[in-house]
């Protein structure tokens, strides 16, 4: 039996390791942290991650937590529509999106895997392309060692040596809230210099975040996040105020540049290993996805590492490259520049849109 040992218990970690699992592979996942757990941030998943996920066999699970009969688009701070996505197109096209809180995605890969697969409390150190790895328990050597460790990765190293982190330029505030009023838009608004997006989930919370432009690791209080957009359009002061400021997430946006290559020996990364990507386009975890379908895959055919290298890595850097363009545009601070955007957006056909998204919406695995 080949054995692999997967480095990172996130969502790409645990989605590789069952995808592994379901082609008879004995794998391994090394999770530095105590428990596998993610708070206060939601996800949304496309087409293309729905069908990753059919291929792991929980597709179903996770297609349940949809939300019918929401509208989708951008509006300004006002509140004045700059674009909108016809949702039963968008639905017939592609198929609904859906939107699930992270720790529910993970709680659904968990329960689909061995109950021994993943070890938690274990920090890698080194790995090494003949296979090792080098961590707090000890060294463990497998066929396949993948590298989801995220942005920051050990495992990247062995791959194409240190990467540097790019940060965007902006700062994030995330919360998943409790809104006295049901929630039926999945959308952004687009001010200057700063964006807010929300997104209403099966259990009746809502998803929501807070970005706007700031120096890197510049300090910030959630008391200021609310007064920045105090006088934005309902709902969003409605949302802030009812975030508990003790459990929002706040994150610089970074990602990685291209990378040369995604595999070396018996090393594969996956997701913001491979491609931290900007989340522009909600489309990192849905990335992460694709990966592990595709890796597991290929892994165990000759020549499958190399395969899987020229697989991923253009369609990886064509979306991240689209996102990070959009996050420019969404961005824009100067008043006359921001006119013209919202102009441009307001005067686009909803059919260019669909097609943008169709190359990304369209993969099939």
């Amino acid at each position: 039996m080949s054995t692999a040992i997967v480095v990172g218990g996130g969502i790409g970690g645990l989605a590789t390791a069952l995808a592994l699992t379901r082609r008879g592979w004995s794998v391994e996942v090394l999770e530095r942290a105590p428990e596998i757990a993610e708070v206060g941030s939601g996800i949304s998943l496309w087409s293309n991650a729905l069908r990753a996920l059919d291929a792991l066999g929980i597709g179903s699970v996770v297609r349940a937590q949809a939300i019918g009969d929401v509208s989708a688009g951008i509006r300004d701070a006002r509140g004045r529509r700059l674009s909108r996505t016809d949702a039963a197109t968008l639905r017939e096209r592609f198929g609904a999106p859906v939107m699930i809180h992270r720790a529910a995605l993970l709680d659904i890969l968990r329960d689909a895997l061995p109950g021994d697969a993943v070890r938690t409390g274990v920090s890698v150190s080194a790995a090494e392309p003949g296979g090792t790895v080098v961590h707090s328990a000890g060294v463990s050597r497998a066929d396949l060692v993948v590298g989801a460790d995220g942005i920051h990765s050990v495992v990247r190293r062995a791959v194409c040596g240190e990467v540097r982190a790019r940060y965007a330029g902006y700062t994030a505030w995330r919360a998943v809230v409790d809104l006295p009023e049901r929630l039926t838009e999945f959308g952004e608004t687009w001010g200057r210099g700063a964006r807010f997006g929300m997104a209403p989930l099966a259990d009746g919370r809502v998803y929501c975040f807070a970005v706007y432009n700031a120096p890197e690791h510049a300090p910030g209080t959630f008391a200021e996040v609310r007064a920045r957009f105090a006088d934005w359009h309902h709902p969003i002061p409605a949302l802030l105020a009812a975030a508990d400021a003790d459990t929002v997430l706040h994150n610089d946006i970074y990602d990685i540049p291209a990378l040369p290559a995604f595999t070396a020996g018996r090393i594969a990364l996956i997701g913001d290993a491979a491609h931290a990507m900007t989340p522009n386009l909600g489309q990192g975890g849905c990335q992460a996805l694709e990966d592990a379908v595709v890796l597991a895959r290929l892994a165990g055919e000759p020549d499958g590492l190399t395969r899987y290298d020229r697989e991923r890595r253009p369609r990886t850097r064509m979306i991240a490259a689209r996102s990070a363009r959009i996050g420019t545009v969404a961005q824009l601070s100067a008043a006359p520049v921001v006119a013209l955007r919202d102009t441009a957006l307001r005067l686009t056909p909803a059919s260019v849109s669909l097609r943008a998204m169709g190359e990304i919406l369209d993969w099939t695995c």
